[in-house]
């Protein structure tokens, strides 16, 4: 039996429990935490799955986004996607039992969510998604395969763009259980685009590339991930380059027959928040393949290149400043070309992308409970 907050008769206290996992988690959870925290009566429990364990891949997230510390880690550590998935589901159920919340938030698309949404589920725990209905039409990435199952299991679907909206209909959920909040994303930069700092990258100069690349379908082949690397340098030939690179992605490099100390490409590790920010709003280009650069990058002006055959956040392609090159190289080189060149795409920033989906989406949860 749950209990009843003794200071007063006419508030009830409703048990919040997040479930972050990976760096775009801390983004989209650290604004939602905050607006939830206003709202009278309610009780909120971080967990982190430990998903990323890196230093510079969570612990410094906490800190710049000005989030308290986890009240659990579960430490689960990389691994493959079943192993990971499962270990959060047997990590985290026992906690759920004990804890009893009124809901639990997951957020994206990252095995941490999905086994999140697993174990609620069969418990009968209320799920809330945010960032729901997102979706590239590609089942052989495992994040679609996340966002699929996680949104048939939520109760309540909190999505960040009108084509998510249409996505969940479509797929036969119902309309009251969804609501469009915006991009909660999108608050973060807002609160924190005036604290951003330069970071210490030795001879950046004022005009640079800037990439960044984590995905198996990128970086586990050797030979697309030469290529990449190849077209990288000729680029590095025209303007600066500077790669921000995972610890995936650090990895497979090493791997590689390649002189990278020789390539034009400056690889440099992977940055704060703050200095990452930094980075992408004063880049000359970005080339990625993350879906929340996607986003950052239309909000803030900056021609972004994915090197993707396809998104799941299709917005930043129609309206914003994104283009996807795939893996064709001669297309990217093409793209960048025009870019220097003055030719850029103009994008504009997509409805409710203002700062306030976080507050939305603390209205929608407390009123669920109501």
């Amino acid at each position: 039996m749950k209990a009843v907050d003794q200071t007063s008769e006419s508030v009830r206290k409703m048990k919040l429990i997040h479930v972050v996992g990976a760096r775009p988690n801390f983004m989209k959870a650290a604004p939602v935490i905050a607006a939830a925290g206003k709202r009278p009566g309610v009780n909120q429990i971080l967990v982190h799955t430990g998903q990323h364990y890196d230093f510079n891949m969570s612990d410094v997230f906490f800190e710049q986004l000005r989030m308290s510390v986890p009240n659990l880690n579960l430490e689960v550590g990389s691994g493959s996607h079943a192993a990971q998935t499962a270990q959060t589901m047997m990590c985290l159920e026992p906690i759920l039992l004990e804890k009893c919340p009124d809901m639990v938030l997951v957020y994206g698309d990252v095995n941490s969510t999905v086994a999140a949404a697993l174990v609620c589920a069969k418990q009968l725990i209320p799920i809330a998604h945010i960032e729901a209905g997102l979706r590239s039409g590609d089942r052989t990435m495992p994040e679609e395969i996340n966002r699929l199952i996680t949104d048939q299991l939520s109760d309540v679907l909190l999505t960040p763009s009108l084509d998510a909206d249409k996505n969940l209909l479509r797929e036969g959920i119902s309309a009251e259980k969804i609501e469009f909040v915006g991009n909660v994303m999108i608050d973060t930069l807002v609160k924190l685009l005036p604290l951003v700092r330069k970071p210490r990258i030795s001879g950046l100069n004022k005009n640079y590339v800037l990439v960044t690349l984590h995905r198996p379908a990128n970086v586990d082949d050797p030979l697309i991930l030469t290529k990449i690397i190849y077209a990288l340098s000729k680029i590095g030939n025209k303007i600066q380059v500077i790669f921000s690179a995972h610890p995936r992605t650090c990895e497979q490099l090493s791997r590689l027959s390649l002189d990278i100390e020789k390539s034009s490409v400056q690889f440099v590790e992977p940055q704060g928040y703050l200095e990452f920010l930094w980075l992408q709003q004063h880049a000359t280009i970005v080339i990625t393949d993350s879906g929340g650069i996607q986003e950052e990058t239309t909000y803030l002006g900056i021609p972004c290149l994915t090197v993707r055959k396809n998104t799941e956040r299709p917005i930043t392609v129609s309206i914003g400043t994104n283009i996807l090159v795939g893996q064709d190289m001669n297309l990217l080189l093409s793209e960048v070309e025009h870019i220097l060149n003055g030719t850029k795409k103009l994008g504009q920033i997509p409805p409710l992308w203002d700062g306030y989906a976080a507050e939305r989406i603390a209205d929608r949860i407390i009123s669920h409970k109501l």
